[in-house]
């Protein structure tokens, strides 16, 4: 079967070829998770024998893949003792003009992001930014954008500071035998960061001005009406059906506050009206009001659906429709978290403005905010909603002590260890995350919660594309191809491998990005004779430079609903950013790590 050519290439290659593709148009086009595009890529190589099984299953045991396990439980020490919230809430302050704000914002993100999972990071910064922004009377899309950047840029100044980094630096240690430092590509990173921060500032004019989606559930009594039900109503002894309460024109049901200060909700059809019941509707007012003309029924004489007035066992939240999230393209009732998750909606808010239609037949689509009145902590919330919808928490911070500080240096520890080559990272990580549960600055059980498994899964799967696409020839190809165009000019074949790199990583995960790269550019420089190592870390940060769609990031994702923008808005800002980034990498890792050919 490997003897069969087609075209130049090998049945295996053609087989790798078109699962890449397919795996593209799986993560493209559908809402099948990431790790499960990775695992059917893997069967679908290894039962047609492209790789063996001790091949198939590498990236399972890639060391690469291993640390990134054992960060996910330093980084939950460092949570949940309050580190990252001390230095949020210390770091920002009251800059004068709006240029230093950005430098004041970006600048301690990009040093949390270096050494921290920046998806954490953003989620902690993201409603301090927006209440920091009131403050200083700037539109809060006006930071978020800066703010998810600077995260990105801050990741590629270390080995641990993003998963490509990781991957890549694992696949050159496996074919060299020499290491990486964790600081290795500090200081290309660092120039790509200061040079990413002034022209961020330089382009500050790009950025929009959005509503935010909040602006918009800032008071209730604008979207909620509260209607009284006399003694003598026609309603009283009916079924919530049988009156006719429950299906609404323009409005929802959404709770009924009993004389007796019960709260039911959500309101099950069956649930009987009684004199004295307070019904709370959302949706379009003017309709809504109709009902008392219609029913019998009366305005109260207050509004008690606000937030400081809610039972205490029930909260306002807001959160936003995740992308890939299973709502997309569903009504509520269809998601089943009214019903399963007792999950009530109230409002829905898409790029900033508030739907004027009833909330229960709004089609939900990614990226839109949504204003729930559901159980007041995280905890009564299950975990396959919360990957549905991102709630922002600010109730569940912890308290700052002496376990901050502990924490603070366990992860100092590691990263001194590391780099002195006192230890290598996986000894480092391992030692530090063993450290974090025996000090109790995270529980055993938190530390097993906060391993993301199916990140884990893309990562292994990553690693194992790279070597399929390594194994079947398909690396060289694309190699000679590179430079067949572009000729023996190693800084050439370098950027053009990077500017592909940059791109592609916009669609589908930069983990993924740089796991097939790394084979095509490692084999480039081979060619050209000269050492990988530069190329290897150019590669690195090109595949973490993504800035110009919200789907590149999950960093992105998180500030796109939150800021109020628009697909847009990434793209004005994020095609330029994309060519400065690769300009200032080539410069600088060239400059740091002049290329030398191999043979001297």
């Amino acid at each position: 079967m490997s003897e069969i050519i087609f075209l130049g290439l090998s049945l295996y290659a053609w087989i790798t070829i078109v699962t890449v593709l397919t795996m593209f148009a799986v993560l493209l086009f559908t809402k099948v998770p990431a790790e499960a595009a990775f695992l059917g890529a893997i069967a679908v190589l290894l039962v047609t024998g492209t790789l063996d099984a001790k091949e198939a299953t590498a990236g399972f045991s890639n060391s690469s893949v291993v640390v990134i396990g054992a960060l996910f439980i330093v980084i939950a020490g460092l949570v949940n003792t309050g580190v990252l919230q001390w230095i949020t809430k210390h770091l920002l302050g009251a800059p004068g003009a709006y240029w230093k704000a950005i430098v004041r914002l970006m600048v301690p993100v990009a040093v949390l992001s270096s050494f921290l999972n920046n998806t954490t990071v953003v989620a902690l910064f993201v409603n301090v930014v927006k209440m920091w922004g009131k403050k200083l009377n700037i539109t809060p899309s006006k930071l978020l954008i800066p703010l998810s950047y600077a995260s990105g840029m801050g990741g590629i100044c270390t080995l641990i500071g993003t998963p490509p980094n990781m991957i890549i630096s694992g696949m050159y240690a496996e074919q060299t035998g020499t290491p990486m430092n964790i600081l290795t590509p500090l200081v290309p990173g660092f120039f790509c960061l200061c040079v990413g921060v002034l022209s961020m500032i330089l382009m500050s004019r790009l950025l929009p001005v959005r509503k935010s989606p909040e602006e918009s559930f800032e008071s209730t009594g604008d979207y909620t009406v509260e209607l009284l039900v006399p003694t003598d109503c026609s309603c009283v002894g009916e079924t919530i059906r049988e009156a006719g309460l429950d299906e609404v024109k323009g409005g929802n049901l959404i709770e009924i506050v009993r004389f007796d200060k019960e709260v039911i909700s959500p309101v099950p059809s069956d649930e009987f009206v009684l004199g004295g019941d307070r019904l709370i509707y959302s949706g379009q007012i003017n309709d809504i009001l109709e009902l008392k003309k219609s029913h019998g029924l009366v305005n109260a004489d207050h509004h008690v659906f606000s937030i400081n007035e809610m039972d205490k066992n029930r909260q306002l939240k807001t959160a936003y429709v995740s992308f890939g999230s299973k709502a997309i393209g569903k009504r509520w009732g269809d998601t089943g978290f009214s019903e399963h998750e007792n999950l009530t909606l109230v409002a829905v808010a898409r790029r900033g403005e508030r739907m004027e239609q009833s909330p229960r037949e709004i089609v939900l689509q990614a990226g839109d905010t949504v204003l729930l009145e559901c159980p007041p902590s995280a905890k009564n919330i299950s975990d396959d909603v919360k990957r549905q919808l991102h709630f922002f928490e600010s109730s569940d911070i912890p308290n700052i002590g002496k376990k901050t500080l502990l924490s603070a240096l366990i992860m100092i520890g590691m990263i001194l260890l590391s780099s002195l080559k006192v230890m290598t990272l996986l000894e480092a990580a391992f030692l530090a995350a063993l450290v974090m549960v025996l000090l109790r600055c995270c529980s055993v059980s938190q530390a097993f919660k906060s391993i993301n498994w199916n990140i884990l899964m893309v990562f292994a799967g990553s690693v194992v594309l790279g070597t399929a696409i390594e194994k079947t020839g398909l690396a060289q190809m694309l190699a000679n191809g590179i430079l067949s165009v572009c000729g023996d000019n190693p800084i050439l074949v370098m950027a053009s491998v990077c500017f592909v790199g940059t791109f592609i990583t916009e669609f589908i995960s930069n983990t993924a990005t740089g796991a097939m790269f790394y084979p095509i550019i490692y084999d480039a420089a081979l060619s050209l004779g000269y050492d990988p190592f530069p190329f290897c870390v150019a590669l690195m940060i090109s595949v973490s430079s993504s800035f110009a769609t919200p789907i590149g990031s999950p960093t992105h994702m998180l500030v796109y609903a939150a800021g109020g923008y628009r697909f847009s808005d990434f793209l004005k800002v994020g095609l330029w950013m994309n060519l400065i980034i690769l300009a200032a990498n080539i410069i600088a890792v060239n400059l740091v790590f002049p290329l030398t050919p191999l043979n001297q």
